[in-house]
């Protein structure tokens, strides 16, 4: 049986609408861990048609770290005034910002990399394979998996969240799309760190990607 009380705790728990909720419970006979699956697959179904959608509106959040050692300006976009002053929209904005100044991409999506960028990490992959002394029948598949990881590591999309690294970057605004009902793009970024470019001592990325986290939950 379905009771207002489950529906209360699938809301709170999903952030779904009463009769999504009173649905999702229905068709999973009051199962609560199955209607949270259900709805979650519907979202995020219905979260993919809406990646089609113009996204003009939204905001540019910037990110200040290390008493301005690092900086980062993102422009996230939505499709409506109202949901660029959510704070569910203005959350996930930071948290992006967060995710450049920590992770350091390059690129928005692998097809913002350039072809001949691209085919000059290719070389280099199968120069490191063959040096390795790999049997030359398998080093188209080393280097497609190698060069898989180089685009989870340079594509901001592709990066591991650094805030919940199961999931994505891009799967994280997917269920962000889900939740707000509205298409969502991260359009442009830059990054900027003090003596860049300037030959210095390495820096610990994950000691720094601690400091990110840490600076904002405090």
């Amino acid at each position: 049986m379905v009771t207002a009380d489950l529906v209360k705790v699938l809301r709170e728990k999903t952030g779904a609408g009463i009769m999504e909720c009173k649905r999702a419970l229905q068709e999973t006979a009051g199962d609560l861990d199955r209607a949270v699956k259900y709805l979650r697959e519907k979202g995020l179904a219905a979260a993919e048609k809406k990646a089609g959608r113009v996204a003009a509106e939204g905001a540019i959040t910037s990110y200040i770290h290390g008493g301005g050692r690092i900086g980062v300006l993102i422009e996230v976009n939505c499709e409506t005034d109202f949901v660029a002053k959510n704070e569910e929209f203005r959350g996930l904005s930071k948290d992006l910002a967060m995710q450049v100044a920590a992770a350091k991409p390059t690129y928005i999506s692998r097809e913002d990399i350039p072809q001949e960028v691209i085919n000059r990490e290719k070389e280099i992959l199968v120069a490191q394979a063959l040096n390795e002394g790999k049997p030359e029948k398998i080093i188209d598949k080393i280097v497609k998996g190698r060069l898989e990881k180089y685009f989870s590591e340079v594509c901001l999309l592709e990066q591991a969240f650094i805030k919940d690294t199961d999931k994505t970057v891009s799967e994280v605004i997917t269920e962000k799309i889900a939740k707000i009902g509205e298409n969502i793009q991260v359009r442009r970024f830059c990054r900027y760190e003090v003596g860049e470019g300037i030959e210095k001592k390495g820096t610990d990325l994950a000691q720094e990607v601690k400091e990110i986290i840490g600076n904002k939950e405090h």
